[in-house]
């Protein structure tokens, strides 16, 4: 148990730069009529919806896709390296709920694509920079529960 715990900082610090990755690289690339092709980043999405007019989209999916995770992040970080980290581990089990939450978007959204026959799409680094760091901070937030499942 302790190897696992001493490797907590590499694993929040390197599920923190995937998050930032999974935030600015293309998470997908859309190609249709073999001319025409997009590689939007998670933030240019957000940025799009919101400068077309579909704010109350653009809101929930970056509560979601960026509010939610770098919350669950930082708390992360406050409960491993607070001396109350009890009250921190609590908070992480709220924010966990809703992690892959816009994984699964931009899975639905390639699916469509592909099956509607208007585009070609596939993923790109930045889902798989953002699927990392959920999976990174929800291991990190096991070895937070269990540490303090120790301390009490």
């Amino acid at each position: 148990m302790r190897i696992i715990i001493a490797a907590l900082p590499i694993v929040l610090f390197t599920a923190t730069v995937c998050f930032g990755f999974g935030l600015v690289l293309p998470i997908a690339v859309f190609e249709s009529f073999l001319v025409f092709s997009e590689r939007p980043s998670l933030i240019e999405v957000l940025t799009g919806l919101w400068q077309e007019g579909d704010r109350a989209i653009a809101a929930v999916v970056g509560l979601f896709s960026v509010a939610f995770p770098a919350a669950k992040l930082m708390v992360l970080h406050l409960a491993a390296y607070s001396p109350d980290r009890v009250h921190w581990v609590k908070r992480v089990g709220v924010l966990s709920k809703w992690s892959m939450a816009d994984v699964l978007v931009v899975a639905l959204a390639i699916f469509a694509a592909k099956t509607s026959g208007l585009a070609e799409a596939a993923t790109q680094a930045g889902i798989w920079f953002y699927a990392a760091a959920t999976l990174l901070s929800a291991g990190a937030a096991m070895i937070l529960t269990r540490r303090v499942g120790g301390d009490e």
